[in-house]
């Protein structure tokens, strides 16, 4: 062997960071998180296997019921999945961080008991004896045990709502809104379970230096472009008599930077972060009644406070 051919062999290869990208009904809305935390990446319909701008970073397309066991094991270093899926997995995993979005919107998700809306059953208690469908289904059983109900809980592998009350007395489910359900003639009887989504690793790689590092600064990002979806920034020029005022009816959550404007005397540019729900009532208020000028409003990708 030439020495040009052992110095080849003795380049150390790349670290990878395998990830768990969640297929199914957290896919688009985790699309989107990516992007925002500043990763371009593409799902090929035809591939389980995303292309990300981050060579240290493998993703592989898999159900989030299914990457709880798979971070637990070892064939993913991380993954993001859903509380509920940790769960019913009963996974021995690290938790990184939790990531509030759904489907539809941020926030949580919630599991709940629901029957048709001219069914006899009133409570949990009414129960008993009785069929419920849903795909959580080693967490019902064990909710149903802890309230002492013994009732016949099968698997559902899809269209849970139809289910009731030909092939299931009740059923388990997922609900960020209610509205599936009262299109399905459902009402909710009981609530057993709050989700969110989880960013998660395995226990091994958590210790291993290098991929916790990667995970960390991954989970800073993500929860950046998370906080970032309910702010905006707001940028205003302020006469120097009147910057006492500006401040007092700015918001006192986030500081607002302030620096002279080298242009003009006596001028000064004002620059914060507030929530988009109050720039309607602020910025007509700064304006006419604080005299502040050019007033620009802005979209933010990730604000970490």
């Amino acid at each position: 062997m030439s020495k040009k051919e052992g110095n080849i062999q003795n380049i150390p290869k790349p670290r990878i960071l395998r990830l768990g990208f969640p297929k199914g009904s957290l896919q688009e809305a985790t699309l989107k998180l990516f992007r925002k935390a500043g990763f371009n990446i593409t799902i090929n319909p035809r591939s389980y296997y995303p292309s990300i701008d981050d060579p240290e970073i493998e993703c592989m397309l898999i159900r989030a019921q299914e990457i709880p066991r798979y971070v637990e094991q070892g064939v993913l270093d991380c993954g993001l999945t859903g509380y509920d899926w940790i769960l019913e997995q009963d996974s021995n995993i690290h938790e990184i961080a939790e990531l509030l979005y759904a489907k539809e919107r941020l926030g949580i998700v919630k599991w709940v008991i629901a029957v048709p809306e001219e069914s006899s059953i009133k409570t949990v208690e009414d129960l008993q004896g009785k069929r419920i469908a849903t795909e959580l289904k080693g967490f019902t059983e064990k909710y149903l045990k802890s309230k002492g109900i013994n009732a016949e809980v099968d698997f559902s592998w899809g269209a849970t709502e139809v289910k009731p009350p030909h092939l299931a007395d009740a059923i388990v489910e997922v609900t960020e809104t209610g509205s599936s359900l009262k299109a399905n003639k459902l009402r909710i009887i009981e609530t057993i379970l709050e989700s969110s989504t989880r960013f998660i690793a395995n226990i091994n790689a958590w210790r291993d230096k290098w991929k916790r590092q990667k995970m960390e600064y991954m989970s800073i990002l993500f929860e950046g472009a998370l906080y970032a979806e309910k702010m905006v920034g707001l940028k205003m020029f302020v006469r120097k008599e009147h910057l006492d005022k500006v401040q007092r009816i700015l918001p006192n959550i986030y500081p607002p930077a302030i620096f002279p404007l080298t242009t003009e005397k006596d001028w000064y540019v004002v620059d914060l972060v507030i929530e988009e729900k109050n720039s309607r009532d602020l910025i007509p208020y700064l304006r006419k009644e604080a005299f502040a000028f050019n007033i620009i409003e802005y979209p933010l990708n990730k604000f970490n406070p």
